[in-house]
């Protein structure tokens, strides 16, 4: 029998390359460093944010907030053609969020007589939309964060990312309709858009990935504000049969793994002579690859091949790892696609790859990381919505429901209870 923390027929799985390391465990303790910079911050407002900014990002700013001049002037520096691409990737983010929204409806029923209940679907005021700097821009960032919470209807879109961002960054963030735009990145961002300053105004909910100390920071102010969700280092695992193209499998692993030395990638295949060609391939490619200091150490460290003696251990396991983006190069990929249950993107047949998802054809790129797939989606345009509900009753409903509810009162010893239950029948049997 499977202990409860394998879950999947262990006995069936086989490892052609087992990760060398433990993503989890290679979390290092960063919560004290993280606490101390949170509550300085909420102290001390700009003071702490300026002497972090210097003390992290080796950066002294006059101001934190980015001007309009300032914000146009990056927009007019963009590469024209790099511009078209953000447009056209804001506009297919946008058009996917607008259908997700459509689907979010108010909700009115009766049901009991005399019981009216329902829900509305109400735009949070203010959110922090978190830009991460990375490696390199990604200039797709601002847009999964951003375009999303002015679909829902948020009043207000705050935008942080590190001073030593590319300026590219600046424009992304623009056009992708943010309100305000601070040059503060790391926890300090956090504690300013949590707490607010002299400068950065409180924030309803914060949303966007960032690296150890912003997750840490995120976790930290969750209560105070809400979060969408804790997002560690990007994950992609391909599940495969005998069809799977080693080629292409290799190049998209590697197209994930060039993101962080700690990304994990995977492939779980039923097909040892495929998973043989896969490594092989993947050796193969690095050589060549111009990013390989990134991803080679991501493949040594975190890359994995699995083999499994048929498809339902390949599910099985497959939703145990819960992966971040998941492919599915089967031969009949829509088909097997809706056999599995826990991931936080799929990506259906050979030519959905994820690096499609990651810069422009629509669906969010901020998603569920470290087995967080098995019990969360990504990030959506309903993150920044609330459903709240709300009832009313008249003289009928009341007569329902106020009997059973005095005596479950009663039941309880709330007397208090009881007689809230109980007033309003008592004046209606009155008149």
């Amino acid at each position: 029998m499977s202990s409860p923390s394998h879950p999947y027929p262990a006995d069936k799985v086989t490892w052609v390359k087992a990760p060398a390391r433990s993503a989890e465990g290679d979390n290092k303790p960063v919560a004290e460093t993280v606490a101390k910079i949170l509550a300085e911050v909420k102290a001390k407002g700009d003071a702490a944010v300026r002497h972090y900014s210097k003390e992290f990002d080796k950066a002294e700013l006059g101001a934190f907030e980015v001007s309009k001049e300032g914000r146009e002037a990056a927009v007019a520096r963009l590469d024209p053609q790099t511009r078209k691409d953000t447009e056209f990737a804001i506009a297919n983010v946008r058009r996917f969020a607008e259908a997700q929204l459509a689907t979010i409806l108010p909700l009115e029923v009766e049901p009991l007589p005399g019981v009216y209940m329902g829900h509305r679907v109400i735009p949070i005021e203010r959110v922090g939309c978190y830009v991460p700097g990375g490696r390199f821009p990604l200039l797709s960032a601002p847009i999964m964060t951003i375009v999303p919470a002015k679909v829902a209807g948020v009043d207000e879109v705050i935008a942080c990312l590190p001073p030593n961002a590319h300026e590219a960054m600046v424009a992304g963030c623009h056009l992708s309709g943010a309100d305000r735009i601070f040059r503060i990145g790391g926890a300090q961002a956090i504690a300013a858009m949590a707490y607010g300053t002299e400068t950065v105004p409180a924030v309803m909910k914060i949303m966007g990935p960032g690296n150890a100390f912003v997750n840490e920071a995120k976790r930290q102010v969750f209560g105070t504000v809400g979060i969408d969700q804790l997002a560690g280092p990007s994950e992609i695992y391909i599940l495969a049969d005998a069809t799977g193209d080693a080629e292409m499998i290799a190049t998209d692993l590697l197209a994930q793994a060039e993101h962080d030395v700690r990304t994990r990638v995977g492939l779980i295949t039923t097909h040892r002579p495929l998973a043989e060609a896969v490594k092989a391939e993947v050796e193969k490619q690095l050589k060549g690859l111009s990013t390989a200091h990134v991803a080679a150490p991501a493949w040594a460290d975190y890359g994995e091949i699995a083999v499994c003696a048929d498809e339902a251990a390949m599910i099985a396991y497959s939703d145990f790892i819960a992966a971040e983006h998941l492919q599915v190069h089967t031969a009949d990929p829509h088909a097997f696609a809706k056999r599995l249950r826990n991931y936080g993107s799929l990506f259906i047949g050979e030519l959905a790859s994820v690096v499609y998802s990651d810069k422009c054809s629509g669906t969010n790129h901020t998603l569920p990381t470290m087995a967080a797939g098995r019990y969360t989606g990504g990030l959506w345009v309903g993150a920044y919505v609330k459903i709240a509900t709300h009832q009313w009753l008249d003289e009928r409903g009341v007569n329902a429901v106020a009997p059973p509810a005095a005596r479950q009162a009663a039941s309880e010893g709330l007397e208090g209870h009881r007689r809230a239950a109980q007033l309003r029948l008592d004046r209606m049997q009155k008149r």
